[in-house]
Parts: structure tokens; sequence; C-alpha cells
């Protein structure tokens, strides 16, 4: 079965860097894509960025668009999530999973089926 865990959440300044990592344990996938979304209190699961392991490709959502870098580690099977220049409006857990199926880079919650537990990113002003 494959875990995820998220790690490297925490308290900044807005206009500081946070760096996320999600490791993969278990069965994994070298042609399934990873993603990172985020929730904050009282809002929908909403996405952030996408990475394909077989093409390279990435995804972000308009709102972290040059200010997010995703980034991957197949031979320590990490998804890195980089984020510089936060906002309070970034504040939320931030989870990283699995894509559905192979070949495949969604970004919707529902295009993804494996989850780790997220990692909480407060961004105070």
């Amino acid at each position: 079965q494959v875990q995820l865990v998220e790690s490297g959440g925490g308290l900044v300044q807005a206009g500081g860097s946070l760096r996320l990592s999600c490791a993969a344990s278990g069965r994994t996938f070298s042609n399934y894509a990873m993603g990172w979304f985020r929730q904050a209190p009282g809002k929908e699961r909403d996405f952030v960025s996408a990475i394909s392991w077989s093409g390279g490709s990435t995804y972000y959502a308009d709102s972290v668009k040059g200010r997010f870098t995703i980034s991957r580690d197949n031979a320590k099977n990490t998804v890195y999530l980089q984020m510089s220049s936060l906002r309070p409006e970034d504040t939320a857990v931030y989870y990283c999973a699995t894509a559905s199926r192979p070949l495949y880079t969604g970004r919707l919650p529902d295009d993804y089926r494996y989850w780790g537990q997220g990692t909480q990113v407060t961004v105070s002003s």
C-alpha cells in the first residue's frame, strides 16, 4: 500500500519561504504523477501544483505561479514544493497525493487516489 508523509510546514512571515517534502513508501509507480493540494479552514481542497514522473511536466495554480516550484527526486521517492514570496492567503494544510491512473496529471482532488496526512503552513502578516 502506498503511504505518503509530508513535512516542512511551519510558521513563516509574509515574503518568506518554506520547502515542503513528500516522502513515499510502499508500492509506488514511476509513471504516476504527484500533486500538491491545500485546504484552508472552511474552504474546499484546492489544486496547487503537479508533476509527472515520466515526462517531467509541471503545472501550477494561477495563484502560485512564479512563487512555487515543484520538483522530484525519484531515487528518494520524494516530491518537493519550494514556496517563496509567501502570502497570508497561502495559509492552509498542504497535502501531497499520487494520481489515480498512470500517464495522467490532473488538477482535481478526484484525479488522485493516495493522500498524505498534510502539513500545516501558516503565513503571518
